[in-house]
């Protein structure tokens, strides 16, 4: 383990990617894969990375409601990988490109042609195409509420390695309605990308090509997770930065490959949390901690007027993996970063934080029920499968609701982790989790619950893209089905997980 000074570097604001054009009235976007050097500490070599522009992270989109822009993702990589692929994994065989690529708007209600399927990816060029490839150009409608998502390759088989390298960035959708809340704007509204990473002494990127346990028959071999021992902010390892003492919006992305966090200021200040993954809540909930799992966004607002002077460390003390593994180490996975409250007032913080919202308006009719168990079993190797309602990413099209139909899914986790699980398309709502006897499940196969349904945490009572499905409980969500059809894939957001069969299509049928 390398040991690097913290807060040594300031915290990097990604930039604002721009239109190459415009189409009839669309903005039109080129965004170009590439390979090069980034300096991610102080301390450290330049360490390669790829990139979205050539940055790490990749430029912020920054767009509005009801516009919707065209993209073209081009893949200008290597046909080499730079870290360690596992043939054995599905999608990743000797029979398709080393390198390919394909881009997943995280969160949006995205026609099926232009949601970064795992199977439509394409090589440098375009010069080799997957099977479920049908376009060049994306169109992101952008017909949603004013949110926080994230875009991020999803090639088959290989996303925890491609996302590792680099490839993720923030999208914006701003939404007129939300000017009038009053809420903290540029410079004060902010993202934060928070990632774990491990290094090699020259700064390259280390990630094991064993488990723990090796696998002797299989070299390089998938992990069952993976926890690096550095953490980075915005592409900086440990980074600071100087705040003035007034109210900051934070939109924070957990983006790591299977690490959770669960932050907390050293000073005890709260955060006030007014969205989740897909928009406002209805009312500010303020929180001492917040618990995000791997592609969870909170949106928080934190009040420095009162901290003149002060150096706060944003901590974390979730356990990994989660929930009952080791707890971080206070001096390095324990800390994310640090804010120093020096920085003088540049105007009057005539911001506010309302007391409504939005409106979340509760969904109550739907028209099935689905039970879908979340479990595991060894492959040939003897490694651990997670699978979702014991079927392989190959097998047959299981779920294939309706458009404009409304289903519960009910989450039964009889393995031993949580497991984010993550809608392509959708937005839910989390109904509540129970509960059950896991003795009576591994002997008969039951699943009994033990205690009444919990209701969601009230900052959970938002619109959702991805759940934490907690080991031993039944986790239900609601979901209305669209606005588009198509085929579509829903997944554990674990990278390692989903890449090793833990996701599945389903198709939405006119």
């Amino acid at each position: 383990m390398l040991m690097l000074e913290k807060f040594v570097d300031r915290l990097p604001i990604m930039k604002t990617i721009l239109p190459n054009a415009n189409i009839h009235h669309m903005p039109f976007y080129e965004v170009t894969m590439s390979e090069t050097y980034q300096k991610l500490h102080q301390d450290l070599p330049p360490t390669k990375i790829w990139g979205y522009n050539g940055h790490y992270p990749g430029p912020t989109f920054h767009v509005q409601k009801n516009q919707p822009i065209h993209v073209l993702w081009k893949n200008k990589l290597p046909s080499k990988h730079f870290l360690p692929i596992d043939t054995t994994v599905h999608g990743a065989g000797e029979n398709v490109p080393e390198v390919r690529t394909v881009v997943h708007l995280h969160g949006g209600a995205t026609p099926s042609a232009s949601d970064g399927y795992p199977e439509a990816w394409f090589t440098k060029d375009f010069k080799q195409v997957g099977p479920h490839f049908t376009n060049r150009i994306y169109t992101y409608p952008n017909q949603q509420n004013g949110t926080t998502l994230w875009y991020h390759d999803h090639a088959l088989g290989i996303t925890r390695l491609n996302i590792y390298a680099g490839l993720a960035g923030m999208y914006i959708i701003h939404d007129p309605e939300e000017i009038r809340l009053n809420l903290p704007q540029n410079p004060y509204d902010l993202p934060l990308l928070i990632q774990d990473r491990s290094f090699h002494p020259d700064g390259s990127l280390l990630y094991p090509s064993q488990p723990a346990k090796p696998i002797s028959e299989v070299d390089p071999s998938i992990l069952e997770e993976f926890f690096g021992d550095t953490i980075l902010v915005n592409g900086k390892v440990w980074p600071y930065y100087n705040v003035e003492p007034r109210r900051y919006r934070f939109r924070i992305l957990n983006g790591s490959n299977s690490r959770f966090y669960r932050l907390s200021l050293s000073n005890g200040l709260p955060f006030v949390q007014i969205g989740t993954d897909q928009g406002l809540l209805e009312t500010p909930i303020s929180v001492p901690s917040l618990l995000i799992a791997p592609a969870e966004r909170a949106d928080v607002i934190v009040d420095f007027s009162c901290c003149y002077g002060e150096s706060i460390v944003l901590k974390n003390d979730a356990a990994s993996p989660f929930p009952k593994g080791e707890k971080p180490d206070p001096d390095t996975t324990g800390s994310v970063m640090k804010f120093h409250v020096v920085s003088p007032l540049t105007c009057l913080d005539e911001s506010s934080i309302p007391d409504i919202l939005d409106t979340v308006p509760r969904l109550s009719s739907f028209q099935q029920v689905r039970m879908l168990k979340l479990s595991m079993r060894p492959d040939s190797y003897g490694r651990s499968i997670h699978l979702l309602d014991g079927r392989l990413w190959s097998d047959p099209i299981s779920e294939t609701p309706r458009l404009g139909s409304t289903e519960i899914w009910n989450l039964v986790n009889v393995s031993h982790g949580t497991h984010p699980i993550h809608l392509h398309l959708v937005r839910f709502q989390i109904i509540d989790r129970q509960p059950f006897d896991a003795e009576i499940y591994q002997k008969e196969g039951r699943v009994v619950p033990t205690a009444p349904r919990m209701l969601p945490e009230l900052n959970e009572r938002g619109w959702k893209d991805t759940v934490r499905a907690n080991p031993n409980e039944i986790t239900r969500i609601i979901v209305p089905f669209g606005p588009y059809a198509g085929l579509f894939v829903w997944h554990c957001h674990i990278l390692e997980h989903e890449d090793y069969e833990m996701m599945r299509p389903f198709f939405v049928i006119r």
